[in-house]
């Protein structure tokens, strides 16, 4: 076992992209790549996996693929997915696919983009 490899996240969250509404996505779209990048400036290994509320993603086999291409030491559920009460079952659905798919990971939540470091690293370090 190979002790001096980065610890792995996986960052599951909403594709601003690909959110229904009369709304500008640049700035969530910003503050996702702002956050990320703290991950390299802390040498841990980050891989994300956007999901679309537009209908165009087989959410469970989407995230089911993602969870399932690596071992991961943490698993962080972005808050698009927690702060509405319009996306529960959504939430439930992923919560209930990282148990099965990564049951050894850690799961943490962040605020805001810019905290998602921050959550996986109280897990991971």
């Amino acid at each position: 076992m190979d002790t001096t490899a980065s610890p792995r996240v996986l960052v599951i969250g909403l594709d601003p992209y690909r959110v229904p509404g009369p709304w500008d996505p640049e700035p969530v779209a910003k503050a996702i790549k702002a956050g990320l990048t703290e991950f390299a400036d802390h040498g841990v290994s980050v891989e994300t996996c956007l999901i679309g509320l537009d209908g165009s993603d087989d959410v469970e086999a989407v995230v089911a693929d993602a969870l399932r291409a690596h071992p991961w030491e943490c698993v962080t559920v972005g808050g698009g997915l927690r702060h509405s009460d319009d996306q529960l079952e959504l939430l439930e659905q992923v919560i209930n696919l990282i148990r099965r798919h990564a049951p050894d990971a850690a799961i943490a939540f962040n605020s805001t983009p810019a905290t998602t470091y921050e959550a996986a690293a109280r897990w991971i370090e």
